[in-house]
């Protein structure tokens, strides 16, 4: 019964007057009960004790060979961070800044429909896609943006002719995403896009009396209304749909209303995602925005909201926990560039604006509608893909852009799962690396790290259940 182990990295916080939660430098994680806790850092707990066995077990000590201990977490660290293995996977197009709808939280001041200038051309999209097949990874998704791409329909049909024509050569995982508002998709429209296995994602905020306020068409009809008759044309072709929400601060008083509509809708799940105060949005905040704990408290009775719906036997995922739970419970990225480090702006996501200016993420675009062109990385025209991808800016970028080395973030004990968005602190703090502690972001995500972590922790099994079953698909087997 000997009491010589060696203490493996790790962090800790308090989630209440009686547990620790413990993470270590490879994200796994484990609770201990306060005197527990106590007699492990005190170097006198038991190795004959159940709870020694599980510390060793999940690499939180090492009593016997250290140098096997140490090699297992860097072969576990390394996966965590597979995902620098490629590179950018995610290319995202600005077909055109013109759009028939005004929405409240417009962050790149959209044109109306007859500004045809803003239209990227063809000859731009296909250097844009020669571009784009410079990338190293084998998975190339081209994602359509706007303003409302169906605008420029010619273009976008262009890109995915001439994107397949290249791929018979390159031998590409390609693969295309429009995002629309729906309402001027056609049967015709909707025939080429499932011809040519396109996804389409859309916007819907909720109930008519939200979404209307929030996505005001420039014709002053409902948009609600035609967005639900487009939505039944695809269900009619048996075409799926995935939709993203945008909450406002008339959103925080009806989530609960906001899942049922999804669910009426045909959804099986929803992102509560909080507004971004980026670029013509910011002068809104003070009409539409709220702080961290009023998202927080809002969330918090939608997601219990979207709980006890799974109870009843319906499924349905709340998308933002489940990619903060695939970080928690599995060492698989989410693609979702904020929640990794560095920061997938530019190494995980590229957007190539109408003109063929190429930014690291959107935000990094809608702020050069401010004159703002810090995030600027170059044009497709006047420079190479070494240029714009091993460039200056880029590097500064990813080296500002870790957890690990952002202060305050180091010692968290949610750092393994977090990530750091570089183009809100700038825009927050004129500086790359920012002052997490007190952020929105930073302030958020304790509170969903700590409600996720005290869910785990309980001994609500159901629950618990619920959360793995969004994570991992039926039949696949969890970890213990």
């Amino acid at each position: 019964m000997g009491r010589d182990y060696l203490i493996m990295p790790h962090f800790f916080r308090r989630l209440d007057g009686n547990r620790v939660v413990l993470v270590n430098a490879c994200g796994d994680f484990i609770f201990l009960e306060n005197s527990c806790f106590d007699q492990f850092v005190n170097h006198s707990l038991d190795f004959d004790d159940d709870v020694a066995k599980d510390l060793e077990s999940k690499g939180f000590l090492s009593h016997a060979d250290h140098d096997l201990a140490v090699n297992l977490a860097a072969v576990k660290y390394r996966t965590r961070k597979g995902f620098l293995d490629n590179f950018t996977a995610l290319h995202m197009m600005v077909i055109t800044v013109r759009c028939n709808q005004k929405c409240e939280y417009c962050q790149v001041s959209c044109e109306g429909e007859d500004s045809l200038s803003y239209d990227m051309n063809i000859e731009t999209s296909k250097k844009i896609v020669d571009f784009i097949f410079n990338s190293p990874n084998k998975d190339i998704k081209i994602e359509f943006q706007g303003g409302e791409p169906l605008l420029n329909w010619e273009t976008i049909k262009s890109v995915v002719e001439y994107a397949q024509d290249l791929n018979l050569k390159n031998h590409k995982n390609l693969s295309f995403v429009i995002c629309t508002n729906l309402t001027l998709l056609t049967p015709e429209k909707l025939e080429y896009i499932k011809k040519k296995d396109i996804q389409i994602s859309t916007s819907l905020d909720g109930p008519r009396s939200i979404h209307d306020c929030n996505r005001k068409l420039r014709n002053k009809k409902s948009s609600h209304e035609l967005f639900a008759e487009k939505l039944e044309m695809c269900y009619h072709k048996k075409f799926p749909v995935s939709a993203l929400m945008t909450t406002t601060k008339q959103s925080l008083l009806i989530f609960p209303e906001i899942v049922d509509e999804y669910i009426h809708k045909g959804f099986e799940g929803i992102f509560f995602r909080p507004l971004n105060p980026y670029g013509f949005a910011h002068d809104k905040v003070a009409e539409i925005g709220y702080t961290a704990k009023e998202f927080f408290e809002a969330y918090k009775k939608g997601f219990d909201y979207i709980i006890r719906i799974n109870k009843s036997g319906t499924y349905f995922v709340e998308f933002y926990a489940q990619l903060l739970l695939t970080r928690i419970l599995t060492s698989n990225p989410t693609g979702f560039v904020d929640l990794q480090s560095p920061a997938g702006t530019g190494i995980s996501g590229v957007i190539y604006d109408y003109n063929g200016n190429v930014y690291p993420s959107d935000e990094g675009r809608m702020l050069s509608r401010m004159n703002d062109f810090y995030f600027k990385l170059g044009n497709v025209y006047n420079n190479t893909y070494l240029e714009v991808f091993n460039g200056k800016k880029l590097r500064q970028i990813i080296s500002d852009s870790s957890i690990e080395t952002t202060p305050n973030c180091g010692w968290c004990v949610y750092q393994l799962f977090c990530g750091v968005d570089p183009v809100r602190n700038y825009l927050e703090t004129n500086d790359l690396v920012g002052f997490r502690p007190g952020s929105f972001f930073c302030e958020l995500h304790m509170m969903f790290f700590d409600m996720l972590f005290d869910i785990l922790s309980s001994k609500d099994q159901v629950t618990i259940d619920i959360l793995w079953s969004w994570v991992i698909p039926k039949g696949e087997v969890r970890d213990a």
